[in-house]
């Protein structure tokens, strides 16, 4: 541990312990400093680790208190124990359906799957468009097709060697978003009616892809808070063909899990045994709420068959469309086939971005935007605690901005979904996370808005809906 985290867990333990109590001041930066002899810069790093832990918070012009303590832990959700057979997916008509819900600016959109856009810092990333287009010689529009600004690529590259991986900026395509990444790959590596392992429960986009492509999915068990089952996945290598997999190691949507980074390195080893290519979805990434960006399965990386694909659109800059792979072994396959299709992603979203990681500014912005997701993540769990029926269960992901919430069976959470419609709130029912349909009492809750207190109501009024739909004779709380 570094210094600062050592000072952070002395401070989180005296809060565990009651020493330090919610309102409690804390030492100012510089009695800290005279008093531990610690540098400013290390007492500054403790506090907010601390902050984007919840533990703390700051005011204005007065320091840092210790904050009020969420809820007493719920249990959280049980693994899934998903079918041994794979199966054809049918689920983009149910998916058009709850997405549709989230456009309305009338909805509190708890169904969505981006955070607020009033999080991101667009203004900036506005005055950055005009100068990069202006520096720019006119040759680079033709320079910068297919696989995208360079100086973009050496940027993002700089960003995987912080976090101990090593990629270069040949290895990256830009993308029109993740999920042109994320397709890219996943027509580079199949062809229809093929198998490919998914999480259970799975991202719905993972599965509308396979929908399109008339692939198979298999569901892999997935622990709601250390992600993939190795033993699960084992076995599913052993009975199917499968062709490759798609994973999200790191805060799992819907789940949130994060996959331990000796797992992810067991994983990685175990695909490469089976020569099985991984995809690895990484969008939420950057929204650890610990000191840094935490390592993708693509650092255990020795065989070139992790395919890593991330996005600016859910940590900077939604709307942009800019996302990117690093395809290791098939990263020339993934360039070919996205000339072949839309051969170019749009050239001066790429060089606003750039302009702006090299401004320095992408780090501050991300220690605030993980403070404020971590300080809404309390409030979210203490309002399913307090308004939802007794005996349900919640995650409490270390990052990103969504929680798994599964309610006592039998519970009909499409139900709720429209209930909660017709009180302008949305959220995202179990059912379009699953080929086969099977988290019919489960729902995905996005807690990342910035206004608290709407994020309150709506979860209070949702818990009041959650009550009314449980039969006769269920336990309510």
């Amino acid at each position: 541990m570094k210094r600062y985290e050592h000072y952070a867990q002395e401070i989180a333990d005296l809060i565990k312990t009651g020493t330090l109590q919610a309102g409690d001041r804390l030492p100012s930066v510089r009695q800290a400093c005279a008093n531990r002899g610690i540098s400013p810069s290390t007492v500054f790093e403790a506090y907010y680790l601390l902050e984007a832990q919840g533990r703390i918070e700051a005011r204005p012009r007065s320091g840092y208190y210790v904050r009020a303590q969420p809820a007493p832990r719920q249990a959280e959700p049980t693994t899934a124990k998903p079918a041994s057979h794979s199966t054809a997916v049918a689920i983009s008509d149910l998916v058009f359906e709850v997405l549709a819900s989230t456009r309305n600016p009338s909805v509190v959109p708890l169904g969505s799957a981006f955070p607020s856009p009033a999080l991101f810092p667009l203004d900036k990333l506005a005055r950055c468009l005009t100068p990069a287009m202006r520096a720019r010689d006119p040759g680079e529009l033709v320079e910068d097709l297919t696989q995208g600004n360079l100086q973009l690529r050496h940027q993002i590259g700089l960003r995987y060697g912080h976090e101990g991986t090593v990629v270069g900026a040949d290895e990256i395509t830009i993308t029109n978003g993740a999920m042109e990444a994320l397709n890219l790959c996943l027509q580079v590596l199949t062809q229809p009616g093929d198998v490919v392992a998914v999480e259970s429960p799975a991202f719905y986009g993972a599965l509308q892809a396979l929908e399109r492509l008339q692939l198979r999915a298999v569901e892999v068990a997935t622990h709601p808070r250390d992600g993939v089952d190795l033993d699960s996945l084992a076995e599913v290598l052993a009975r199917h063909p499968v062709k490759a997999c798609w994973f999200m190691p790191q805060f799992q949507n819907p789940l949130g899990s994060l996959m331990p980074d000796a797992t992810k390195a067991a994983m990685v080893d175990l695909l490469a045994r089976h020569g099985v290519p991984l995809i690895e979805d990484d969008v939420y990434g950057e929204l650890h709420f610990g000191p840094g960006r935490v390592r993708p399965a693509k650092a255990y990386d020795r065989s070139g068959l992790v395919l890593h694909c991330a996005s600016f659109s859910k940590c900077l800059a939604p709307g942009y469309r800019v996302g990117w792979t690093a395809a290791g072994r098939f990263a020339p396959s993934v360039q070919r086939l996205k000339l072949m299709t839309t051969l170019s992603t749009a050239i001066p979203s790429q060089w606003a971005l750039a302009r702006y990681l090299q401004g320095g500014g992408y780090d501050r912005h991300l220690r605030q935007l993980r403070q404020t997701l971590a300080a809404q993540q309390a409030v979210a769990l203490e309002a399913i605690a307090r308004y939802f029926p007794t005996g349900t269960r919640v995650t409490r992901p270390e990052g990103g901005y969504f929680l798994w919430v599964e309610l006592p069976q039998p519970f009909d959470a499409l139900q709720l979904h429209r209930l909660a419609l017709a009180q302008r709130i949305s959220i995202a029912p179990g059912h379009v996370f699953s080929a086969d349909r099977r988290f019919g009492h489960c729902l995905r809750i996005n807690y990342g808005l910035p206004d608290a207190a709407r994020l309150q109501d709506a979860l209070r009024t949702l818990g009041q809906l959650a009550h009314d739909l449980l039969p006769p004779g269920a336990a309510t709380g």
